[in-house]
């Protein structure tokens, strides 16, 4: 996987409608082992709910993709939940909408509206986050060079700065989107006359907030 959009936290929002409540819950996961116990959690919280209608989504290409209508009228309920997600092409995250009904009926349109929103908003309150590979570099520079490699790494915001380890030389650890990298090790020997030595490490997947990397590990 190169980089897919997920949610970063457990989220939960409620919306009432011609007074039904619709609950929306939205965790991010892994497996579906994961999906299912969540699925499990919140039916067995919400047990005289009228409906607990689940989906869930693994894999970059949705490899892995599930949902129920749980009763309600076919394609009404999982599957609109389900049709929303991947057309915003949110993946790795399971989503139960709980519904007691109110007395007043929605019809087919009304329930697409209304389960499709309640998964909506709980996923803004986990908030959407993408997940993007890059790879860790090292450069390691005399302390000569470091103020001009510092300023050159600060306006490149697309080159993340992850630690500066000071010792005979300086050492920066630096995560470089591997498509960069080749650019980026161009940049960096023209920027210190060759006088630098860069090396590649592992592949990290990141995570990314409104454009900024929140998780450097």
């Amino acid at each position: 996987m190169g980089s897919y959009k997920t949610i970063l936290e457990y989220g939960e929002a409620e919306d009432v409608i011609n007074k039904s409540r619709f609950i929306g819950y939205a965790k991010p996961i892994e497996s579906e082992a994961e999906a299912k116990a969540f699925v499990e959690q919140i039916k067995k919280k919400h047990w005289d709910a009228t409906h607990n209608v689940p989906v869930y989504l693994i894999g970059e290409k949705f490899d892995v993709q599930r949902y129920s209508d749980d009763g309600e009228p076919s394609g009404t309920a999982g599957v609109p939940v389900l049709t929303m997600l991947k057309n915003e092409g949110i993946t790795n995250l399971v989503i139960v909408v709980t519904r007691y009904f109110g007395g007043v009926k929605l019809g087919t349109g009304g329930l697409v509206r209304a389960y499709t929103h309640a998964a909506k908003i709980a996923v803004e309150a986990a908030r959407v986050v993408e997940k993007c590979m890059y790879r860790e570099v090292n450069v390691d520079l005399d302390y000569t060079l470091h103020g001009k490699f510092q300023n050159f790494m600060m306006n490149n915001e697309a080159y993340l700065l992850k630690d500066t380890i000071y010792s005979d030389q300086v050492r920066t650890v630096a995560y470089i989107e591997p498509d960069s990298l080749e650019t980026f090790i161009s940049q960096v020997v023209d920027l210190t006359s060759g006088k630098v030595e860069i090396n590649e490490g592992d592949d990290y997947f990141l995570t990314i907030l409104d454009g900024k990397a929140i998780e450097l590990s």
